[in-house]
């Protein structure tokens, strides 16, 4: 039988449709122990290309006969020549086009919402790195709110509508990704905002994202008004998008919420997040629909693929809301998850510092975002 490629695009439809599917990960063990595809009908064995090389046929009566196979390793290689090896066995199997690091690099765009001028509110949802990045349009122009490296499907996708990229936005100086927001500004001569207070180390020209700043997109004058929270960042920016939606960064997910040590200032910034968590937001509208900068687990996701909640169900089923100070004090200082691969080097890459190639910004980012105090 012929082997058959499966593309990212693929994989995230059946993730988003629950569908069944059994993962042959061929990667190391560890490798595949800390990041691997989530999907909530998936199965999955790990066995090392290396121990395939002398045949597959130790591993056959561990396979399905009535679901899919796809094989995965990191770059496309070692699954296909796996894949060849089980169909010369018989299989129908699949392999993972462009492997994990394409799967890492896959952007899913989803409408959240309508705008009440006219115009929508855009999720790039990020799968393979749990990363949500946003574009909002209105009257032929958009903003990208915390872009991926990756901008050719935001461009693309407002180059399909007709629309310009006016402004990019960052809520704060990620740490788990490389932003496109510069980028993005160079290549389509939009205007790339940075809250000031994240922006120290900046070494490149950009226009601060101040607390109060308002920046109107499209001539139905559907607002972006920036609120500043502090905790992740000490410059973390919530935006607050035509009274109705709550763009709030690496602070509040859906499940969890941010982390304050990945500038290495987690004692510094314990009461600046908490203060954020437990008053800034607690004086906003309860029916503000959150829509987080990055999500943990596939549960998160709705029927339609997107991660969003409302902020006052938030307060009741949060359980980052509901700590004493004590107990918040040691829930974001003590027994974190691991820190972000890379994640000085993505800082400084943020701030201009240092300038990988495209193959070094690939290693860089992977693995999953780790940007919650529970992964």
């Amino acid at each position: 039988m012929a082997i058959q490629k499966m593309t990212a695009a693929q994989v995230a439809s059946r993730v988003i449709r629950k569908s069944n599917l059994f993962i042959l990960d061929v990667r190391n063990e560890d490798t595949f122990q800390d990041w691997k595809i989530e999907g909530e009908a998936f199965q999955y064995l790990n066995i090392p290309y290396f121990d395939l090389l002398d045949g597959v046929d130790d591993i056959l009566d561990l396979l399905p006969k009535d679901t899919d196979i796809l094989v995965v390793c990191a770059k496309e290689g070692s699954s296909v020549m796996v894949a060849e090896m089980l169909s010369e066995q018989g299989l129908d199997v699949f392999y993972l086009k462009g492997g994990m690091k394409a799967w890492s690099e896959y952007l899913r765009p989803v409408k959240v919402g309508s705008l009440k001028n006219g115009g929508a509110l855009y999720q790039f949802v990020r799968l393979g790195k749990g990363c949500l990045s946003y574009l909002i349009e209105s009257d032929g122009e958009a903003m990208i709110v915390d872009p991926a490296r990756m901008t050719e499907p935001y461009e693309s996708f407002a180059k399909d509508k007709g629309i310009m990229i006016k402004y990019a936005v960052d809520t704060h100086l990620h740490a788990d990704h490389i932003s496109g927001g510069r980028m993005l500004a160079e290549k389509t001569g939009s205007t790339y905002y940075l809250p000031p207070k994240d922006a120290d180390e900046i070494t490149f020209a950009y226009t601060p994202l101040d607390d109060g700043r308002t920046i109107t997109v499209g001539g139905t004058s559907i607002s972006v008004e920036s609120i500043h929270s502090p905790g992740h960042t000490s410059g973390s920016t919530t935006l607050l998008i035509d009274q109705t939606y709550l763009l709030t960064g690496d602070i509040l997910f859906v499940e969890s919420i941010g982390r304050p040590d990945l500038a290495g200032k987690a004692e510094d910034w314990v009461g600046d997040l908490r203060n954020t968590l437990y008053h800034s937001y607690r004086d906003l509208p309860g029916n503000l629909t959150v829509l987080p900068a990055h999500f943990s687990k596939v549960s998160e996701l709705g029927d339609q693929g997107e991660v969003k909640a409302v902020l006052g169900d938030l307060f009741e089923k949060n359980e980052g809301l509901h700590l004493d100070e004590a107990e918040f004090r040691k829930a974001v200082t003590e027994n974190l998850p691991p820190q972000p691969n890379a994640y000085q080097e993505i800082r400084k890459t943020n701030m201009g510092k240092l300038s990988p190639d495209q193959e070094a910004q690939q290693e860089m980012e992977i693995g999953p975002n780790r940007c919650a105090i529970q992964d």
